[in-house]
């Protein structure tokens, strides 16, 4: 088509007049949240002056946006103008009739697809890896979907240019253009939900024990450098907190001061490989962050009442009765 009356500007969407249904060409399936999504068609149609579509419905969601041009839907039985930016949903087994003007062409952007849902919302599986926050929003986007007004709203959401996104990256065909077209679809539907104004249902975002957040990462942290010489300085930098807290959430969270809970953890590798290596003593020592094997000979007899020779032979001698029964 041209680009429309004189003066006007270039039509947004004109790269997609090249391959129009190039979208629907892709098997578009991915899980958002809660939902399995299915794309059935994604693309630009265009509708000559005074072309009609018969009443018809679908079982599943369509989203209709006019980028450009006039026309008329009639929403089961009222009758509604369309014009440049305004968009409307056909939501399952809704009757619709949709016809361009008669003295100008009309063209549409249309999201067709599915959602099956495939849990509730309370029961999330215990192997779900996605965030929590996506479930919420992903049910609370198609239980305002189930409630939208039949009738055509303005995208002053700019839900529209997503369609664009989404071709440029099937276009480019990059790594990432997959997701980045997940992305797009999602976008369409919040944002044409949020088009029609309703009153937005507040998310209650999930917070967070902050202490027992803490403890977790100075754990992983702890775990992941416990060979070297870490203090608790450098793990409350790490976290941007005092030392005096950090002190007080490993007291709270594990009954031990943060000497202790190191110390403990180097000894459960130095046990390990007394038992599971040849290694020598003053090897493993290094190799588990003490500063040298008479400090390990110090702190080993201490805590086990014997020295980690006596502990690596008596381990032996009980692994070796045990194979021998």
């Amino acid at each position: 088509m041209s680009s429309g009356k004189a003066g006007r500007p270039p039509f947004l969407f004109q790269m997609m007049e090249a391959k129009p249904d190039a979208l629907d060409r892709l098997d578009i399936r991915f899980q958002w949240g809660n939902y399995g999504i299915r794309v059935l068609r994604c693309h630009l149609t265009s509708f000559p002056p005074g072309k009609s579509i018969a009443f018809h419905h679908h079982s599943e969601y369509e989203f209709h946006f006019i980028p450009r041009g006039r026309g008329r839907v009639i929403l089961k039985d009222q009758s509604y103008d369309l014009h440049e930016g305004m968009v409307y949903v056909t939501g399952p087994q809704l009757e619709h009739y949709q016809e361009s003007a008669h003295d100008e062409a009309m063209d549409e952007l249309c999201l067709h697809l599915e959602a099956t849902k495939l849990f509730d919302s309370n029961e999330i599986p215990q192997q779900y890896w996605g965030n929590h926050l996506d479930i919420m929003e992903a049910d609370a986007c198609f239980k305002q979907l189930e409630q939208l007004p039949h009738r055509p709203t303005l995208d002053h959401r700019h839900a529209m240019p997503w369609f664009l996104t989404a071709y440029r990256s099937w276009s480019g065909m990059k790594l990432g253009y997959n997701s980045t077209i997940h992305h797009a679809i999602v976008q369409i539907l919040l944002r044409t939900v949020q088009a029609y104004d309703m009153e937005e249902v507040p998310l209650e975002l999930p917070s967070r024990d902050m202490n027992t957040h803490r403890y977790v990462l100075a754990s992983q942290f702890i775990a992941d450098n416990y060979s070297r010489p870490i203090t608790l300085e450098d793990v409350a930098n790490k976290l941007s907190i005092s030392e005096r807290q950090l002190q007080r959430i490993f007291a709270e969270r594990s009954g031990l001061s943060f000497s202790k809970y190191l110390e403990d953890l180097r000894l459960s590798h130095v046990c390990q490989d007394l038992m599971n290596s040849s290694e020598s003593v003053q090897g493993i020592a290094l190799k588990h962050g003490f500063m040298s094997s008479n400090y390990l000979y110090y702190v080993f007899r201490k805590r086990f009442g014997m020295t980690p020779g006596q502990y690596r032979s008596e381990g032996q001698e009980k692994l070796n009765y045990g194979r021998s029964r």
